[in-house]
């Protein structure tokens, strides 16, 4: 099994807001950050039209894409309510107050 990525620490995302990073040759990701300090990482692409989720409100354990409003459920990527589509979710962990999430050839294994 590959290390996981360092990207951060808790810190540097501000509560209910996100950051994105990029592994070459990957679609963006974007971490986000609860108000509960919990940690969610998506790929940055709402299934709707493909609207940067990292720009969104979070509230809960959701984000509302900024393009539509479409609601996404951080834990597993769904869209709620009436809508329908997932997002691609990315495993993240916490090590003390660093964000790590899985490279992306184990993101994959773990669809």
């Amino acid at each position: 099994m590959t290390d996981w990525i360092d990207i951060g620490t808790l810190a540097d995302i501000p509560t209910r807001g996100a950051r994105t990073v990029r592994i070459a040759g990957e679609k963006e990701i974007a971490i986000f950050r609860t108000g509960d300090d919990q940690v969610f990482a998506l790929v940055n692409e709402c299934p709707h039209k493909q609207g940067p989720l990292s720009q969104g409100i979070v509230h809960g354990h959701s984000v509302a894409c900024p393009l539509h409003n479409w609601t996404i459920a951080l834990k597993t990527g769904e869209a709620q309510g009436a809508d329908k589509g997932c997002t691609p979710t990315v495993p993240v962990r916490m090590d003390g107050d660093r964000i790590l999430i899985a490279p992306p050839e184990q993101a994959r294994a773990a669809a």
